[in-house]
């Protein structure tokens, strides 16, 4: 019996190794054929597995969806697991030909940034301030009074080395100068900056290379097409920047291992050919870094913005770093890309990034805001600013011995990142002084940075300083001197195919105005009914010319969504203008020319139904000629908004330059002013009119026809001519042609002009910074009497000494531990308790998922989830990004308008009802959308007018507003305007109290918050949940989602609920205490 089993073994045995010989016999032959092929083809050919055994050669310039998927999966199956052996296998397949990685060192010597502010209410937007700054700016060009803008400081005489191969991390509480030195080190700093000193790349200065396309700087802000989905705009990207050195190293890589005769991994093989293919590398590439940003399970989700529901924050964010990181730079600048992130995906993207840096030999300094400590040890360096000033630059196990030897130690529970952006603060470093036999006194970012260069780490660096890098080391492929990744072709189609993307994505609008088309035709239709037109005196021709100026004008404003469509797109397309994605022209030509169709079926439509029905000249050419001209008519309507819009780029500005650019037309068209009635100080409007010329086409073609040839009584002219001499207008067929090569002409240039304005103008709202006085004299005292602001492009701060003196410091108040006492407004509410049970939430399958094989008719997006949420507590809910916190909170709050809720969901145990529970509950949007023009008072009190019941009276209400600004710490920035994110108005941390101000202005009874504390650091996150738990402190239901949050920030909860993106939900509504020491018991 034994023995019959051991030969069934061996035959089993002996069957497996013949048929891995075969496979091997196999591969080997098909390998042999591919290096009997030219290079050119030997590097567009590979040898994919597709299955148990299965071997096929494919094209990598033809790989499909499945195949890329298949390639993938073999290669990082599971980023966490998989990817760092990928990328070893990959620099193994290079190292064994001797093929150098090319690399950047990059350095900053005496980098000096300076802008001028204006100080106090002089920087605030009013309309005496525009007209007085306008006077100063001029009479201080005559040189007849001096500027009254004050010179501040950026970055203050700094010196530093980014190594490659290390991964940098870069800290520094608020205002400290990390996204100025992050744009400097880039390339990418605003021409309206001072800026002094050299920034050079292995030893090379920015003149010498192309800096857009040598690095890739991530911004903090998430700029995108929200149409798109998120492998869209990473496609995009990939198209546009190209593959870099990647084609010229595979070439390379392919002669010497046919030289040596080695034979590489099949895998490793195709993914190097596939993503060095130009064109091709967008979908390698593209998938490749969907899988270790996390971003695969919402690859075919758009993005969304404002108005549309895409993907949440935290992805958002991630799409913004992939968008850069999938083209060739070699060098990252990254900036607050964990912004909505949780601690696990963070950690993981770092990883990911580390095993990138080390392996492949990269150059990366990342900025972060709440890096967990897991995330802080994966770095080697950390930069640390403050005031402008680098206090340490060196090893991450160094830092905490300088600050020892300056007197200050982190405490054993605190993160060594928390400590670091707290101790150069002049309201948190007492706290952290450890030497409590001497006296504390503060000491400034100045000092430290003194001090810093006596430490043995700074005296290594200025060693390393003084040694200038050998040029000649420098790898050729490291630095870009080409302007574009592609050439101007490519760059030109993947425009033109994402414009083609964006029309279908917007049909709607497109769809809405054919049938604003169809209704205009019918009214015209029904107006010059022709059972009523005739042509028999100058009156009828009158009517007749009327209808004439009716088609004109008609299809004038028909136009005018192009205004609003282009405004929207002007963000994106700044921001990839500025990295050199493409040229200007690339954007603007397909801009034009893929709406012309569009644009002939809506003149199409009108003037196919109004012809004969209103009783035009019936020759059937007249009939195309007047198609034709007033096609011309919409296409320089449309090439006249597209321009005013870039011009204005905002809807007010652009909006109010069509207006008046379209009533100077429509007065000068010759129509309602004959030209012999028009000034002679007009007369050249007249002649520059497009709608004169327009008119004059349209009644040409019209009154020379035969219906109007009946000659007028006493005169040798026809009916047609005496109408047209009548009116002014020239009584010869040439003007037909003379109109349509006028309006061709318009056409040309007004596209033209699009084109330009696009390479020229800059975004708005970049205007001088301003500070008020207070901000001055805390900036001067904190770095030593030199005045600092670290402070970009233009963001108004405005007030913000102010809030940081009334903001206490998080840990002399206990550590976010507050009284339990209820705080009494003027207004009551009944607080109120809710309960879910068994919550499901679905939507129906994506037809995306369809055709990749999902066989479910409903995506479900919750799973069965159950809890409650109580009065005068303060709950987390949390999960890593796609776990479902904000759906939850959607479905509880009845914002959900598609999808399949089934569950019970009872407030103080009655049934839910949206109509009155919209009435007592708020919700506090990730995003925080405001009014930019108005203050914060007035944002407040208009919430209030509209959302609190009619018999709250108008004292009452105004005590109301005055207590929630009390309660969130806004009254000191009360006469604070908003602004816009970015570009000027009120900090991110400010925006966030505001947001939750707006909807406490409603008193309602439960309120939802989604993720407060995202894009803050430590001390900003503190003075926000300080709100959120002043909030709860009035017994109100409070639930907030929350990303990254200290052990500070944590325990300020009373309950947490946790989901996942699988169970949906693991523990809810424990003790926040209580859930540390389950999870201790758990795993230690």
């Amino acid at each position: 019996m034994a023995e019959s089993f051991w030969a069934e073994d061996t035959v089993f045995s002996r069957s497996i190794v013949e048929r891995s010989n075969r496979e091997d016999d196999e591969e080997a032959l098909r390998w042999a054929a591919l290096e009997k092929l030219p290079t050119y083809d030997r590097v567009r050919k590979g040898i994919l597995s597709i299955g148990e055994g299965q071997l096929k050669e494919i094209d990598v310039m033809k790989l499909d969806l499945h195949e890329r998927r298949t390639l993938l999966e073999r290669l990082v199956r599971i980023a966490e697991e998989d990817h760092e052996r990928f990328l070893l296998k990959l620099k193994e397949r290079i190292d064994r030909v001797r093929i150098d990685f090319p690399t950047i060192e990059v350095r900053f010597e005496h980098l000096k940034i300076e802008a001028e502010a204006r100080v106090g209410s002089r920087g605030l937007p009013s309309f005496f301030n525009f007209i007085l700054n306008t006077v100063e700016a001029f009479a201080n060009f005559l040189h007849v009074v001096p500027s009254k803008k004050r010179p501040f400081t950026i970055l203050n005489d700094i010196s530093g080395i980014i190594k490659p191969m290390r991964m940098t991390l870069l800290l520094g509480p608020p205002s400290s100068g990390k996204t100025s030195l992050l744009l400097a080190l880039a390339g990418k700093l605003s021409s309206d900056l001072k800026v002094s000193g050299r920034v050079t790349y292995n030893g090379h200065q920015m003149y010498e290379f192309v800096p857009q396309r040598t690095a890739a700087y991530v911004s903090q802000h998430d700029l995108h097409m929200g149409e798109m989905t998120v492998r869209e705009t990473l496609m995009f990207s990939a198209r546009c920047q190209g593959v870099g050195h990647r084609y010229d190293m595979l070439t390379e890589l392919s002669r010497r291992e046919k030289a040596a005769n080695i034979k590489p991994d099949q895998d490793i093989d195709v993914f190097m050919k596939a993503t060095s293919m130009e064109g091709k590398e967008t979908g390698v590439t593209t998938d490749y870094v969907l899988k270790i940003l996390g971003l695969d399970i919402c690859a075919d989700t758009i993005i969304g913005d404002e108005m549309k529901r895409g993907v949440s924050g935290g992805q958002k964010r991630r799409v913004t770093t992939g968008e850069m990181i999938v083209g060739p730079a070699q060098a990252l600048f990254m900036d607050e890309i964990s912004n909505g992130l949780d601690s696990s995906t963070t950690f993981q993207i770092i990883k990911s990034l580390r095993q990138i840096i080390h392996i492949l030999g990269g150059t990366a300094i990342v900025s972060l805001l709440q890096p967990a400590p897991e995330t802080y040890e994966l770095f080697d360096d950390l930069i640390l600013l403050s005031d402008g000033q680098i206090v340490y630059q060196g090893p991450c196990e160094h830092v905490l011995e300088f600050f020892k030897s300056m007197g200050f130690r982190c405490p054993e529970r605190k993160g060594i990142a928390d400590f670091l952006q707290e101790v150069t603060s002049r309201k948190d470093q007492e706290q952290y002084w450890a030497q409590h036999d001497k006296p504390y006194n503060y000491v400034s970012a100045r000092e430290f940075a003194e001090a810093f260069q006596s430490f043995h780490v700074g005296k290594s660096l200025k060693q390393d300083l003084s040694i200038p890098f050998d040029k000649s080391k420098s790898h050729p492929a490291a630095l870009k001197t080409s302007r574009y990744g592609v050439s101007r072709m490519e760059l030109l189609k993947a425009c033109a195919d994402r414009e083609w993307l964006l029309i279908k994505r917007n049909s709607f609008v497109y769809v809405f105005r054919v049938f604003k088309v169809m209704f205009m035709a019918f009214l015209v239709m029904t107006l010059f009914f022709r059972t009523r037109m005739h042509h028999r005196s100058p009156d009828d021709g009158l009517i007749y010319m009327g209808s004439l100026f009716f088609l004109v004008i008609n299809l004038m404003f028909n136009g005018f969504s192009e205004l609003a469509m282009t405004i929207a797109k002007l963000p994106v397309f700044f921001k990839q203008r500025d990295y050199l994605f493409y040229p200007s022209w690339a954007y603007a030509i397909p801009t034009w020319i893929l709406k012309v169709p569009i644009s002939a079926i809506e003149v199409f439509i009108l003037v196919f139904l109004c012809y004969y029905v209103v009783g035009y000249d019936s020759n059937a050419g007249r009939l195309f000629k007047q198609y034709f001209l007033l096609l011309l008519v919409h296409q320089t309507a449309s090439g006249l908004y597209r321009s005013l819009a870039v011009i204005g780029r905002t809807m007010v500005l652009a909006a109010a330059l069509a207006f008046y650019a379209l009533a100077v037309f429509l007065v000068l068209d010759g129509f309602i002013l004959v030209r012999g009635d028009v000034k002679k100080f007009w007369k050249w409007g007249y002649w520059l009119s497009p709608l004169m010329y327009a008119q004059n086409g349209l009644s040409v073609n019209e009154f020379l026809g035969e219906s109007w040839n009946k000659i007028m009584p006493g005169s040798n002219h026809t009916l047609g001519v005496f109408i047209l001499k009548s009116h002014g207008i020239f009584p010869e067929s040439k003007w037909y042609w003379i109109a349509v090569a006028a309006l061709l002409g318009y056409v040309l240039v007004l596209n033209f002009l699009f084109a330009a304005a696009l390479s020229i103008v800059k975004p708005l709202g970049k205007g001088p910074p301003t500070v008020s006085e207070d901000t001055l004299k805390e900036k001067q005292t904190n770095a030593g009497e030199e005045i600092q602001l670290s402070r970009l492009e233009g963001r108004n701060y405005h007030h913000l000494s102010t809030s940081r003196k009334k903001s206490a410091r998080l840990h002399s108040e206990s550590d976010l531990s507050y009284s339990n006492k209820k705080k009494k407004l003027v207004l009551p509410f009944t607080p109120l308790l809710m309960t879910f049970d068994n919550i499901t939430y679905s939507v129906d399958m994506p037809q995306e998922m369809k055709v990749e094989g999902a066989d479910q008719d409903k995506l479900m997006l919750l799973k069965g989830v159950s809890g409650c949420f109580r009065p005068g507590v303060l709950t987390a809910l949390m999960g890593v990004s796609g776990a479902g916190k904000t759906t939850l909170m959607d479905v509880l709050a009845g914002r959900k308008t598609s999808g399949y809720i089934q569950g019970n969901i009872t407030i103080s145990g009655y049934p839910k009802n949206q109509g009155t529970f919209a009435r007592v509950s708020g919700y506090c949007e990730q995003t925080d959308i405001h009014s930019p023009h108005v203050t914060i008072y007035e944002s407040l009190i208009f919430s209030a007018w509209l959302r609190l019941p009619a018999e709250v009276d108008s004292r009452v209400r105004k005590m109301f507003i005055e207590e929630v600004m009390e309660l969130v710490e806004l009254r000191p920035l009360r006469e604070a305007l908003v602004g816009l994110p970015g570009v000027n108005g009120l900090s991110t941390e400010q925006r966030k109290r505001l947001t939750i101000a707006v909807e406490l202005v409603a008193n309602p009874s439960i309120i939802f918050m989604d993720e407060p504390t995202s894009g803050l650091d430590a001390r900003a996150a503190a003075i926000v949940m300080r709100t959120v738990r002043n909030t709860v402190n009035t017994g109100r239901t409070v639930v907030c989602t929350i990303h990254q949050p200290s052990i500070d920030i944590f325990e300020a909860f009373d309950e947490v609920c946790i989901l996942s993106r699988y169970i949906k939900e693991i523990l809810h509504v424990i003790n926040s205490i209580i859930l540390c020491c389950i999870f201790c018991s758990c795993f230690c």
